[in-house]
């Protein structure tokens, strides 16, 4: 009867734990009709899945990426110019129900020549609904607040809504993510949208590869314009050693306005 109880227990604070999700979510939406945008978020190249931590485990990401050639000039006065930046972002996460789980950013960069810059932290709050992880689709929520330096954001105060899709049919996997980003810091500044996705065919050996594709569309009140924004295509690879998981890749840039060549590398365990 004890045992039935704290089950009970459990599952109805999972429920109220997502509906809190959805509730913050449905603020964050209201404040971006009123708040502005903040530029993508570089530090963290990679398509949102259904992963999450289990209820009271903790788990790390290591987020490296490179920007092999890129542009030299400065997008906003106070800016890093992108060319032969390497970002390390360790990425903490705590699992807080089957549904939902909290995450912590830690932002640094880092030129040839030059010591390193710790530009920030970003806290993020992830639910997934309830599904089956091997077959059919998958859904879920991501907001997300940071307070990062000019050097790689115009604005102090960002956030980020992330909408999460995917579909998983045999081998296939296919994974989308519409994210609203504005700024808290400059209100005057419209809501954009990035779109990023991902395909990913599981091999023989048990490693996947595909492509995902991150894509900005612009502000909301105009759309558009796709060849003077970012739009960079990687090929990747995802691989499970062990404790360990691997998601590594290649980048080109798609348009004058996007890093030419670029590489990342994700590194994470759960404990």
């Amino acid at each position: 009867m004890d045992q039935g109880r704290k089950t009970t227990g459990y599952y109805g604070s999972a429920k109220l734990a997502s509906v809190c999700l959805i509730f913050i979510a449905a603020i964050a939406v209201g404040l971006a009709l009123i708040c502005g945008t903040a530029t993508a978020a570089p530090e963290e190249i990679q398509v949102y899945m259904d992963d999450l931590s289990k209820p009271g485990g903790f788990g790390v990401d290591v987020h490296n990426n490179f920007v092999m050639s890129g542009s030299g000039t400065p997008d906003y006065p106070g800016a890093q110019p992108p060319n032969h930046v390497y970002r390390l972002t360790p990425e903490f996460y705590y699992g807080i129900s089957d549904t939902l789980e909290a995450g912590l950013y830690l932002l640094t960069t880092t030129t040839p020549g030059n010591p390193t810059n710790y530009d920030g932290e970003k806290l993020r709050l992830k639910y997934i609904a309830k599904h089956d992880e091997t077959q059919g689709p998958f859904w879920g929520a991501n907001l997300e607040i940071g307070k990062t330096s000019l050097r790689v954001s115009q604005a102090a105060w960002n956030t980020e809504l992330k909408g999460i899709y995917g579909y998983r049919a045999d081998r296939w996997t296919f994974a989308v993510n519409s994210n609203f980003d504005w700024s808290l810091s400059s209100p005057s500044s419209p809501v954009s949208l990035d779109i990023d996705t991902k395909f990913a065919y599981k091999t023989d050996a048990g490693y996947q590869i595909g492509l995902e594709s991150y894509n900005e569309l612009g502000p909301l009140r105009n759309l558009g314009h796709l060849n003077q924004l970012s739009q960079t295509l990687y090929g990747v690879v995802d691989i499970e050693l062990g404790k360990f998981d691997l998601n590594a890749g290649i980048g080109r840039g798609l348009t004058t306005a996007s890093d030419r060549w670029l590489f990342k590398f994700i590194v994470g365990t759960h404990f």
